[in-house]
């Protein structure tokens, strides 16, 4: 993981360049739909802040969190409020959110870790609240681009979600790449907190 986060401390204006402006409102729109106006959303690995942004601006109360500390120097500027410095095994939060966005960030964790990632991220959640994520669509784990991966089908991460019983399946659907130079396919997911 400390790979990976280097990676991004010393690629932040590339990964920005390549990411801000990349139109994620129909994913957006459907997963704030689930969250009561002026509600508290987790942005989990916010990158450039795009997303956080985008929340922010729709009158959402928005904690913005990246573990690259060189990323959240340049999404506090793109949000325009401070973002924290936190890898995901640090997240300490209780019954605190409306919903968490994990847009392609818990893609970094091993699977070896991610079962307690999903556990602090259940324990974040309050009850009814709803968690987005996406990762990318296969089957490979390792290292690929200076980064470590996890690649997720559909039974993957079905299995992977009976670690944290109370986060029920809301929907799971595939899309292409939104950056369409890349032929990636990612899976999404919605649950919610019961």
């Amino acid at each position: 993981m400390n790979k990976t986060i280097e990676y991004y401390n010393e690629n932040a204006d590339k990964f920005i360049l390549g990411t801000l402006n990349v139109d994620m409102m129909t994913i957006q729109k459907k997963f704030i739909s689930y969250i009561p106006k002026g509600g508290k959303v987790l942005d989990l690995g916010c990158g450039s802040g795009r997303d956080s942004l985008f929340f922010k601006e729709l009158g959402y109360y928005v904690t913005a969190v990246d573990g690259s500390a060189e990323m959240c120097i340049q999404a506090e500027k793109n949000i325009g409020q401070p973002v924290i410095n936190m890898t995901f095994d640090k997240l300490d939060y209780e019954a605190e959110f409306d919903g968490i966005w994990a847009c392609a960030s818990l893609l970094h964790v091993p699977s070896r870790d991610i079962k307690d990632v999903l556990i602090k991220i259940e324990r974040a959640l309050k009850t009814g609240g709803y968690f987005y994520f996406s990762v990318k669509y296969g089957d490979y784990e390792g290292e690929r681009e200076e980064r470590y991966y996890t690649d997720y089908t559909e039974q993957s991460v079905e299995t992977l979600f009976t670690a944290v019983p109370s986060l029920q399946k809301v929907d799971m659907w595939l899309t292409d790449d939104a950056r369409h130079e890349r032929n990636d396919r990612w899976i999404n997911c919605i649950w919610v907190k019961k």
